[in-house]
């Protein structure tokens, strides 16, 4: 499996979207034409699958600033995630068809007196609450 997006998450990474660096939207699907975003599925560590889009600016600005939109808030809101948090984002590539599968891995910051003090795995519990 490999690693295509490792991140600390950020304010708004929490608030709004997650952005993503432009050098690793090739590991994601692939944008058709002149489309500027695309749906894709991703699985947890739980199992659970979780629908995101990328979505790009719509000009042809080699800076396309690629953002997780829909479905990123409610990830966030379900597994309760934290400025200081760590997300990975994993592609698993299927031998028998060659087909792409997407995972996501939470890491929660371990905090001592406000700083961060070292990260552990996501213990799987999903809130049913969504703010």
């Amino acid at each position: 499996m490999a690693t295509i997006v490792s991140k600390r998450l950020r304010k708004t990474d929490i608030e709004k979207r997650m952005t993503i660096p432009s050098k690793s939207l090739n590991c994601f699907p692939a944008l058709s034409g002149n489309e500027h975003m695309v749906d894709f599925d991703v699985r947890d560590e739980c199992g659970c699958v979780w629908k995101f889009r990328i979505y790009t600016r719509k000009s042809n600005n080699k800076y396309r600033k690629p953002v997780l939109t829909k479905g990123w808030r409610e990830f966030v809101c379900r597994k309760e995630l934290s400025i200081d948090d760590e997300v990975a984002f994993y592609m698993d590539k299927k031998q028998a068809d060659g087909s792409v599968e997407y995972r996501v891995a939470v890491q929660k910051a371990v905090k001592v007196f406000g700083a961060v003090f070292a990260h552990k795995p996501f213990s799987g519990e999903v809130s049913n609450d969504i703010v």
